[in-house]
Parts: structure tokens; sequence; C-alpha cells
């Protein structure tokens, strides 16, 4: 295990346990270090808050300038019943995903997790239906469970989060990228 992977995991640990505590973890590395915390909060994400704890581990395992963890409110994960899942990003790193349970039962949780968790990271939507790339969403089809970025989209998030100067991005919601889901009480 390389040395930076192990701090990020030992920082991980101890933004939980803070969190757990009821403390909020402060960010005392300057603004020009590698490693960025984003930190998220699934206090509303009901049956989805450890599907965001997986997605945030995958993201941490997959990329070397963030360090997602419960430590705060940048990222809020919400669930609800019907509407679509989507991401809804004020600033790099800082939105909402809000995660539909309807299409949670037709497609992969933790897939639908890391994907939006992607868009706040700063990814785009990739219809391209190749189940590899984990931006595809839905186009993959619901036979797909892939919750892991391909090489070239974790470097990009590392790219996104390598700069010390960001401007605030224009809000955005990325939405569509699960097919609609079944209605209520339809045969599967």
């Amino acid at each position: 295990m390389r040395l930076p992977r192990l701090s990020r995991i030992l920082a991980t640990l101890a933004a939980t346990t803070l969190a757990a505590l009821g403390a909020v973890a402060v960010d005392s590395a300057p603004a020009s270090a590698a490693v960025r915390n984003v930190c998220y909060n699934t206090s509303q994400a009901g049956p989805f808050a450890t599907y965001a704890n997986q997605a945030a581990a995958i993201w941490n395992n997959y990329t070397n300038n963030i360090n997602m963890a419960q430590c705060g409110s940048n990222l809020m994960i919400y669930y609800t019943y019907g509407g679509g899942s989507y991401a809804q990003v004020s600033s790099l790193g800082n939105g909402r995903v809000v995660i539909d349970y309807y299409q949670a039962q037709q497609y992969s949780p933790l897939r639908i997790m890391t994907h939006e968790i992607g868009h706040i990271l700063g990814l785009p939507d990739n219809y391209n239906g190749n189940c590899a790339i984990l931006m595809s969403g839905g186009s993959a089809g619901t036979s797909c469970t892939n919750p892991y970025p391909s090489s070239t989209e974790a470097a990009q998030v590392d790219r996104n989060f390598g700069f010390a100067a960001r401007s605030a991005a224009t809000p955005r919601v990325f939405t569509g990228s699960w097919p609609a889901p079944a209605t209520v009480g339809a045969q599967r």
C-alpha cells in the first residue's frame, strides 16, 4: 500500500470518527494541497446511506486528489420515491445527489450512487452503453452492475481537483442518466 493511500485512509477514518461523535473535522491543509476533502452527509439518504459510503470508498480508492468522508455537508445524499435519480452540482465537489428508490430496484443502487457522485466530482454523462464506463449510466442496461470508474474517468476527477483555485461553476442538474423507472406495482 502506498503511503499517500494510507494517509488518506487514516484521514477518512479520523473524519468518520469525528462525525460519529458529532464533531466537525476541519481541513487544516493549505488550499494548494493535492488531496481535497469532499465532505458528504447521509442523514437523509435512508436505505441508501450504505451505498453512499461504499461509493465514497470507491472514489477514494480510484483517485488521488480527493478524500471523500462523512465530515460535513458539501454533498448531501437524499432518496425519493419516483422522479428519477439525479445529481445537482452547485460547484465542484458540492451539491446533492437524489436516488430514486424505484430505479434502485431495477438498476444496481451502488452503480447509480457512484455515477451520480461522479457528477458532483465534475464528470458528465457518457451515454455509450458501455458497462465499463461508469458515466454511461443506465444506457448500459439493467444487467450492468459495475460501480467502478474507468481509469480515464478517475484521471479526469484527479485533474478536476488538481487545481488549488476553482471558480464557482454554474449550478447544473444531471438527469436522464437512468431510464424512467417502472411504475409502482408493475411486474418486473
